[in-house]
């Protein structure tokens, strides 16, 4: 019976997702868009270049500043869809930072999603997911009058470092307002067996958002240069995995990696809206005929 219920809460979840019509399905929004910019565009700067550029808003990195973030996306009509935070396991340090409730309220309404960085243990242990699971539970009824979203983000070195600790993890916290997302530069340095569909399938009722970049399938000497490029660039078929995330009917949204890439922010982005809307329309060609 516990598991039943489990499963109709998750697919409620879920469905809840799907229906929320503030956002068109397979949104796209860059995030990690100010560090390495040449131009060190302001907020105000960046909001008019990507509704210049075409992305339907973009991700906000650490709780710093969410406030004056959210008023230049507003006044340009966009949308903020995720804000990175850490979450800290090592019980000699603040499990979260204090201001997540003050942002919880600025963004209440807003369906905006907290990407979760879970760190402060060795990579993947599964004896510390008792501990875990208290603070994410404690944080998931934080967040459940604002309408947000944790999402348990995958990323190298950190404790939940892969999609699958995601998912274990997420199960047994066994909340509406807590799910997972995929990151494929942190998937391709972490997994070399390169096959992501069965790891997505099983993600599905908890994906509710997946990242991307243009990236080289392999790396001789692991990082990030060839990891995360501009959607123009790698060998990584992102088409096929697009068309797999389709076929599997997952309709969130999807960000653009952009960390680490170099130069004017404005060429990248713009270089990878034009991959983008080439890889949307192929696939659009490619549909089956009613």
């Amino acid at each position: 019976m516990k598991k039943f219920y489990r499963t109709v809460v998750t697919m409620a979840a879920t469905l809840l997702v799907a229906l929320d019509t503030t956002a068109a399905a397979n949104d796209f929004f860059p995030f990690c868009i100010d560090w390495h910019d040449a131009k060190k565009r302001s907020f105000e700067e960046q909001a008019q270049m990507l509704k210049e550029l075409g992305y339907a808003g973009v991700g906000h990195i650490w709780l710093d500043k969410v406030a004056e973030r959210l008023k230049t996306l507003d006044e340009s009509g966009l949308r903020l869809f995720q804000i990175t935070m850490v979450v800290e396991l090592a019980t000699n340090k603040p499990a979260y930072d204090p201001r997540f409730k003050e942002v919880l309220a600025l963004v209440k309404g807003r369906h905006v999603q907290f990407d979760l960085l879970v760190n402060g243990m060795k990579p993947s242990d599964p004896s510390v997911d008792p501990h875990a699971v208290a603070i994410l539970r404690e944080m998931s009824d934080l967040a459940r009058e604002s309408g947000a979203q944790l999402l348990l983000y995958p990323h190298q070195g950190s404790w939940v470092e892969r999609i699958e600790d995601s998912i274990r993890v997420a199960e047994k916290v066994d909340r509406s307002n807590v799910g997972v997302m995929f990151n494929l530069c942190h998937w391709l340095r972490v997994d070399k067996s390169r096959d992501y569909r069965p790891l997505l399938k099983q993600a599905l009722p908890r994906l509710w958002a997946v990242s991307i970049n243009g990236a080289d399938e392999f790396d001789a000497q692991p990082g990030w240069d060839h990891y995360i490029q501009p959607l123009d660039k790698g060998s990584f078929d992102v088409a096929a995995f697009l068309q797999t995330l389709r076929d599997l009917g997952y309709r969130g949204p999807i960000g653009l990696q952009c960390y680490g890439i170099g130069g004017d922010t404005r060429d990248h982005l713009d270089r990878s809206m034009n991959a983008w809307r080439k890889l949307t329309k192929s696939a659009k060609e490619n549909e089956p005929k009613p």
